[in-house]
């Protein structure tokens, strides 16, 4: 099992990351880094450690007010992981898109993968403050 949690901290252009190895991630935020496939390959490299002894539930609670194009391939990508995590048996779990229930785009993105992604993945709207 990873033991070390991965974390990175929230910025202008990069989400917060919180990926704890008892199963609770997180990611929030906005997703435009400048080079998105450098900025979430260590995030996959802690992920296949992860998934050689992941938790009994491993849950991912996902809530991006913004993310670009090539984003959307490592949140794809990301998803299938833990497809993958999940089809080992080894792990029950569940992807929570969370989104501004005014917020079109982040609904209709969310309603995207939920329809290609074969593990649960509920679709969660809350009202922005």
């Amino acid at each position: 099992m990873a033991t070390n949690p991965y974390i990175v901290q929230q910025s202008t252009k990069t989400p917060l990351i919180n990926f704890d190895p008892n199963g609770n991630f997180e990611l929030k935020g906005k997703s435009i880094p400048e080079n998105t496939i450098l900025f979430y390959k260590p995030l996959f490299e802690w992920l296949n450690e992860y998934a050689q002894n992941p938790a009994s539930k491993t849950n991912l609670n996902i809530q991006l007010d913004y993310f670009n194009t090539s984003s959307s391939k490592s949140i794809v990508d990301l998803f299938k992981m833990l497809e993958l995590i999940s089809k080992s048996g080894k792990s029950e779990t569940t992807i929570n898109w969370l989104y501004n229930q005014e917020d079109d785009d982040m609904q209709e993105a969310g309603e995207d993968y939920k329809s290609i992604i074969k593990i649960p993945f509920n679709l969660v709207s809350f009202a922005k403050k």
